[in-house]
C-alpha cells in the first residue's frame, strides 16, 4: 500500500480545488479536444457523491438539461479539468443524495448553507 501512495505523491500533478461536499452546486471547467481545436467547456449541477479519497477521488455532479437529469462522474485528478467553482453550499443530512435524482420541482430545491 505504501509504494501506491508513493507512486502517487511522486508522479500525478494535485491541483488545489476547493472543498466542496454533497449538496453543494459547483461549475466544473474541463478541457474538450475536437481534432486539432480545443475549448473549454462547463458543467454546472449539483454534487451527489462524493468518493474515494485522496486522488482517486471521485466525484458525481447532476444537471437538469431541459426535462431529462444528466449526471457525469468526475475524476478529481483529470487533466482536463481546468478549474471548479463552489455557486452554492447546500445543506443535506447524508454524504449520497441519490434521492435527489427522483424529486422534481420544488422538492428538488436544497437549502443553501451562508457562510
Amino acid at each position: 500500500m505504501d509504494l501506491l501512495k508513493y507512486v502517487q505523491d511522486e508522479f500525478i500533478e494535485k491541483k488545489d480545488f476547493p472543498e466542496f461536499s454533497s449538496g453543494d452546486t459547483i461549475t466544473v471547467y474541463y478541457e474538450i479536444k475536437e481534432g486539432e481545436k480545443s475549448r473549454i467547456q462547463f458543467f454546472k449541477g449539483v454534487v451527489l457523491q462524493v468518493k474515494g479519497s485522496g486522488l482517486t477521488k471521485t466525484f458525481t455532479i447532476r444537471k437538469m438539461s431541459g426535462t431529462v437529469g444528466v449526471e457525469r462522474i468526475f475524476p478529481i485528478n483529470m487533466p482536463s479539468i481546468q478549474k471548479i467553482e463552489v455557486n452554492k453550499r447546500g445543506k443535506v443530512r447524508r454524504s449520497r443524495i441519490y434521492y435527489f435524482r427522483n424529486l422534481t420541482g420544488k422538492k428538488a430545491r436544497i437549502k443553501e448553507v451562508r457562510r
